[in-house]
């Protein structure tokens, strides 16, 4: 005897969000990758790697682009 009152469970967000999701945090990701590094080994010598146009532009834009992304992914209404 089957119990007809057992519902599926129901997500909160659809396939297109989970996917904008992914899409976001690997936007994120790869800014704080960019942004690392660049550093001496001798803490007496300074290394000009630090003020790379990858490390000063390209890796925050990165970031903020990926954190629209993910409140594009959460604001977005799912297909029902």
């Amino acid at each position: 005897m089957k119990d007809e009152n057992i519902q599926k469970p129901v997500f909160i967000f659809g396939k297109k969000n989970y996917t904008f999701m992914l899409i976001g945090i690997f936007f994120i990701a790869a800014g704080f990758i960019f942004m690392s590094g660049g550093g001496s080994d001798n803490p007496v010598v300074f290394n000009k790697e630090i003020y790379n146009w990858r490390r000063i532009r390209l890796a925050p834009t990165l970031v903020i682009i990926g954190l629209g992304i993910e409140i594009y992914a959460i604001l977005a209404t799912p297909k029902k």
